[in-house]
């Protein structure tokens, strides 16, 4: 009897007709949100492919194509992504096409020849995504272009390079830059490899096994502007990867950029002084007057922590997920992607402005070069080139020339001698020191250890000014991929408007 009353009160509070209420405000509901809002035009272009094939391959006549084309143009797309999900429908797909059948008659319905929910949902996810994609690959291209410019302000800028976050070499910051613009350019890349693998056609798949119709899986990919087929049925529905790789290399992206973040921030200290932030990216102290705080860097850091949660949210979700059409390795985890690239979208073009309208503090980086012991590995191979010497020679004479002056209290190469490190010299070797006081001193400034590394990727601005130019040529064809796929996408979309005008015109 308990029992019974304890079922009969979920009943009133859930229904016993589908959906219950808790499914629909947990899962319904929030997919057809996000449906109304990212997947209508995509839809509209699908029907638009797929009827316009149907009448090609004969499987619609003419007269009825024109009938089914005049009640898609009817359908007011705004009306639907501004209205609130209705139980009548399980979801967006069933709403509209109710409304077809309503505009066009029964007719309608043969808008469904050789096809399924199933392989037009996974077309319209891949076209959403695609374009997501590749706002996020423009928006990388941006930073990568104001790094690039940045980087060539900064060629003779000295700094220290750091490993095991202590002192290590003299370097510029270009240098650096131009680390974080290959990191970049290989993030670019990974996009690029991601896009073709989202880029393929699910259309025709229909359920799971394709259809008995004559269909044209190729003119659908054709008119959709997808650049493949996936060819096996099974995996066109099945096949999660493609959300997957997106989501790995988005993550690895916001991981690569998040490491750069957490330098400048660092720099960003009084203590290191490297630069200062223009005025719109700091705010100030509700107590503390001479506060600066670089807080464009802080959320920086944070938000691109969140860009690889909603990453790795997608990758746990499609893990163990059978080998079959189930929604949850799609309707669930679309929403956490997109909202993963449209944030890192919206960081690169943070970073972008914060770094072309920051001033570099190069005085302070340059003094703390000159007064470091960062220098010495120079010093250690102009002795094996003076002295002819081995190379641990050399380093035990530089290593107990440094220890002598720490521990005088003595902190940077700028108190370090020749006569100092001719005793040292005499000392492992048992032979005075072959190099002379203008090549010795010279060894030991942060300049010529940058100038003198003309090796190709060294610091050398001569080094750099190269390499930098040839970051500005690749550009070009990074740039002419994103235009061509970006382009080939438009002039679908515009073919299939004509498409359609060329039926409702006859109406």
């Amino acid at each position: 009897m308990f029992f019974q009353n304890y079922r009969n009160l979920i009943n009133e509070k859930e229904g016993i007709l589908f959906p219950s209420n808790s499914y629909r405000q947990m899962v319904l509901q929030p997919a057809y949100d996000e449906a109304r809002k990212h997947f209508l035009d995509a839809m509209l272009q699908i029907h638009i492919a797929h009827l316009k094939m149907l009448e090609e391959q004969e499987l619609v006549t003419p007269e009825n194509a024109r009938r089914i084309g005049q009640a898609i143009q009817k359908l007011d797309l705004e009306y639907y992504k501004t209205r609130d999900y209705n139980p009548q429908f399980e979801d967006l797909f069933f709403r509209i096409e109710n409304k077809l059948i309503e505009l066009g008659g029964d007719i309608s319905g043969n808008l469904h020849i050789g096809r399924s929910r199933n392989d037009m949902g996974i077309a319209i996810y891949r076209m959403t995504l695609r374009k997501k994609l590749l706002s996020l690959m423009q928006e990388l291209l941006n930073l990568r272009q104001s790094l690039i410019v940045f980087a060539e302000e900064h060629v003779e800028t000295i700094m220290i390079g750091y490993t095991h976050t202590q002192q290590a070499q003299p370097t510029t910051f270009a240098h650096y830059l131009k680390a974080v613009i290959d990191q970049l350019t290989r993030d670019y890349k990974r996009m690029q490899a991601a896009y073709n693998t989202i880029n393929r056609s699910s259309m025709g798949a229909a359920a799971l096994t394709t259809t008995g119709f004559p269909i044209s899986r190729e003119r659908v990919q054709e008119l959709l502007a997808f650049d493949d087929l996936i060819e096996n049925a099974w995996d066109a529905v099945a096949g999660a990867d493609y959300i997957a790789e997106a989501a790995s290399i988005v993550q690895l992206a916001a991981l690569n950029l998040g490491r750069t973040s957490q330098d400048f921030l660092l720099w960003a200290t009084q203590e290191f002084n490297a630069f200062k932030l223009a005025s719109p990216y700091v705010q100030i102290s509700s107590i503390m007057p001479q506060k600066r705080n670089p807080v464009s860097i802080e959320h920086t850091r944070s938000l691109l922590s969140s860009v690889v949660g909603d990453a790795a949210t997608v990758l746990q979700m499609v893990h163990n997920t059978p080998f079959g059409d189930i929604v949850d390795t799609e309707d669930d985890m679309q929403p956490y992607l997109w909202r993963a690239i449209d944030r890192l979208g919206g960081i690169y073009k943070l970073f972008a402005s914060m770094i072309l309208t920051m001033d570099v503090n190069k005085e302070n980086l340059l003094k703390r070069a000159q007064n470091s012991f960062a220098n010495v590995t120079e010093l250690a191979d102009s002795l094996v080139r003076s002295e002819g010497i081995s190379f641990r020679q050399s380093h035990k004479i530089v290593s107990l020339c440094v220890r002598d002056l720490m521990a005088n209290n003595k902190e940077s190469l700028a108190s370090l001698t020749w006569n100092l490190a001719n005793e040292k010299c005499l000392e492992v070797t048992g032979k005075p020191l072959q190099i002379n006081e203008i090549a010795f001193y010279q060894a030991i400034q942060p300049e010529y250890f940058v100038n003198i590394r003309t090796l190709k990727g060294g610091p050398a601005p001569s080094t750099m000014r190269k390499s930098l130019k040839q970051a500005q040529e690749d550009t070009v064809h990074l740039e002419n991929w994103l235009r061509e796929k970006t382009e080939a996408i438009l002039k679908a979309e515009n073919r299939l408007e004509q498409i359609l005008k060329g039926w409702t015109e006859h109406e």
